[in-house]
């Protein structure tokens, strides 16, 4: 039989591992957040920047000056172009219609004075018409001048004639009078309640050339 010798180790063996203490803490700790890569360029506060364009371009002036040069003469050209264009405008002779009514034709006087109402209407104003009437106590001619929509004077006389001619050169003469006191400058008309008219002849009437003193009128007479 054999035997086993050997020797027991009489000291502890002691194994050694890596120190790596752990420490606990309740703090948590962060790492600096390290900002992007970026390239911030600083403004130009070097006194070049602050220069007007006038003093670092001195050449450019004149052009500024050509251009506005240019653009002032353009907008005179149109004005000048649009005052060419534009009519004359001269304002229309007055028209002065005097119609002289017979009281011995009451029957168709409504209807001649309504027609020649509705040609006078068709005249481009300004216009004025007077109707003379002798003194009655019928109304039909100031209904029939109230819808006509023309500028009117409705004038009466209280002589009594015989002779028709005579009665229509005083109703006459009764305009004339009116004209003068209230200086109306105008071109007189004589238009009986018979007469037919074209449009045209009104249009050659203000063609007539007049020339009358502002201090002086003249007054025509019709007499007998």
């Amino acid at each position: 039989m054999g035997f086993f010798t050997g020797f027991f180790p009489t000291s502890k063996t002691s194994v050694s591992f890596p120190y790596n203490p752990v420490f606990s803490s309740n703090k948590l700790e962060v790492s600096p957040v390290q900002p992007p890569n970026q390239t911030f360029q600083q403004p130009n506060t070097s006194p070049a920047a602050e220069t007007p364009l006038e003093t670092t371009v001195p050449e450019a002036r004149p052009q500024l000056e050509h251009l506005q040069r240019v653009k002032l003469s353009e907008e005179e050209d149109q004005q000048q172009q649009q005052q060419q264009e534009k009519p004359d405008l001269i304002p229309r002779k007055l028209v002065i219609i005097v119609t002289p009514t017979s009281t011995k034709d009451k029957y168709s006087q409504g209807v001649l004075l309504r027609r020649l109402a509705n040609t006078i209407g068709l005249v481009p104003p300004p216009l004025l018409w007077i109707v003379v009437e002798g003194q009655t106590e019928s109304d039909d001619v100031s209904r029939i001048l109230r819808k006509t929509g023309i500028m009117y004077r409705h004038l009466v006389f209280k002589e009594n004639f015989t002779d028709t001619e005579a009665e229509l050169d005083h109703q006459r003469n009764v305009a004339l009078k009116h004209i003068e006191h209230h200086r109306l400058s105008g071109i007189v008309h004589f238009a009986g309640l018979s007469n037919v008219y074209d449009l045209e002849f009104f249009d050659e009437l203000r063609k007539i050339e007049y020339a009358i003193p502002s201090n002086h009128f003249l007054s025509f007479k019709f007499l007998p």
